[in-house]
């Protein structure tokens, strides 16, 4: 989730009073899109799954995010140098909604929103709607399939949906990535995944048409309303309020600029001197990447990523036009569509270069050392942020002392 918020305009209304909770036995069914909370309502969701229980609703997922599953069924390739996914990851996850039985059960993953192909959508609402029922059957339990698409403003998306693609190898810097994405046609180049997920009205439409509208809920993220979404995802749920709260150790904090900056440039070596795909995976993006964020915050000086003038306009449009076509699908929206075509102030040039903090570069370098170390066995399970240092840095001595003995 993007954490980066507007403080310069009161919060608006509470609304989730007047939303009334989806019947009880409702499949709900988030798609994201990417950078709409998604990694905060799945933390918040996973962190009460016990609490969700006492409450009739299930979280049947295993994981915080059933990425390989999602992937597997929408026929999507892993991040750079994961492991490939498969159909029995799938099929878990089916067995798992299978065993919520009458009760409500909720699954959450943006990459459902990557998927164009309506023989796969068709698929995924079929089988997560009538998983374990007879043929005669299905037509009324897949009704229980509800999706739940969230959406944010483009010119609040892009920055960060740049920075997460610089994670994954992207080597692009951010205007001439803005460049192709709404400059050059057909603007499939070089991210081609971006207009799958964030043309929005294409993608509630690809939903709708395996659902039809009465099933898709759209809700409209305010960035000023730091609670909102999570109370929304109560009042669709007959939570009682308060029992989903964001869960500090997944907030998935967006780059500054300098530390992407450095990524960018890492990316171009890496893929320079032909290195294998695992190894970015395994100690960049799971591990410098994932313990610099976690273990720094950005502060007040560094610089953020800074759309021009031009894109901000050119977004703002085509979430103008995708509001109106959202508009007329008949989808319920909680939420006000016009913020999606909103042109935010913006903010001064600094003329400040970007410069990288010492302690992030330094937790950057021990988050590759400490994957290294992982790999032999410390914090088996877990990921590498949530191992100690002194762990870490006790496992990797001593594997390093084992290697001298071995020559």
């Amino acid at each position: 989730m993007d954490t980066d918020r507007t403080h310069d305009a009161p919060p608006a209304a509470d609304t989730t009073t007047a939303v009334p909770p989806l019947p009880a036995g409702t499949r709900l069914l988030h798609i994201g899109p990417h950078k709409t909370g998604t990694t905060a309502v799945q933390g918040a969701l996973f962190a009460a799954k016990e609490e969700m229980a006492r409450h009739g609703v299930d979280f049947p997922a295993h994981s915080r995010h059933p990425i390989e599953a999602v992937l597997a069924a929408c026929a999507r390739p892993a991040m750079m140098g994961d492991p490939v996914p498969t159909e029995r990851h799938w099929q878990r996850l089916l067995d798992r909604v299978r065993a919520t039985g009458a009760r409500t059960s909720v699954v959450s993953s943006e990459f459902f929103a990557d998927t164009e192909d309506a023989s796969a959508i068709a698929r995924i609402v079929e089988q997560l709607g009538g998983v374990g029922v007879p043929p005669l059957e299905r037509s009324r339990e897949w009704g229980r399939v509800h999706v739940l698409v969230t959406l944010r403003p483009l010119v609040r998306i892009m920055p960060s949906q740049w920075q997460q693609y610089v994670q994954n190898g992207l080597r692009l810097g951010y205007e001439p990535w803005l460049e192709h994405m709404l400059r050059r046609a057909p603007y499939d180049r070089p991210t081609p995944s971006f207009w799958r997920r964030h043309r929005h009205d294409r993608l509630v439409e690809r939903w709708v048409a395996a659902t039809g509208p009465d099933r898709v809920t759209v809700v409209v993220v305010d960035d000023r309303d730091r609670d909102g979404l999570m109370r929304t995802f109560e009042a669709l749920l007959g939570l009682p309020g308060g029992v989903l709260e964001p869960d500090p150790e997944t907030v998935n904090r967006s780059l500054t600029l300098a530390e992407t900056e450095m990524l960018r440039n890492l990316n171009k070596e890496f893929r320079g001197n032909g290195l294998p795909e695992e190894l970015y995976s395994r100690l960049v993006r799971h591990g410098a990447i994932a313990h610099m964020k976690n273990s720094c915050s950005p502060a007040s000086r560094d610089v953020k990523i800074r759309t021009p003038r031009w894109a901000l306009e050119a977004a703002a449009g085509i979430g103008a036009e995708a509001a109106a076509r959202i508009g007329g699908t008949g989808v319920r929206v909680l939420g006000d569509l016009r913020t999606l075509s909103a042109v935010p102030e913006a903010p001064p040039e600094s003329g400040e270069q970007p410069r990288l903090a010492p302690e992030a570069a330094a937790r950057a370098l021990f988050g590759a050392l400490a994957a290294v170390a992982a790999t032999a066995g410390a914090g088996k399970g877990r990921t590498v942020h949530r191992t100690s240092s002194k762990e870490l840095v006790k496992v990797l001595g001593h594997r390093c002392l084992k290697r001298l003995r071995l020559r």
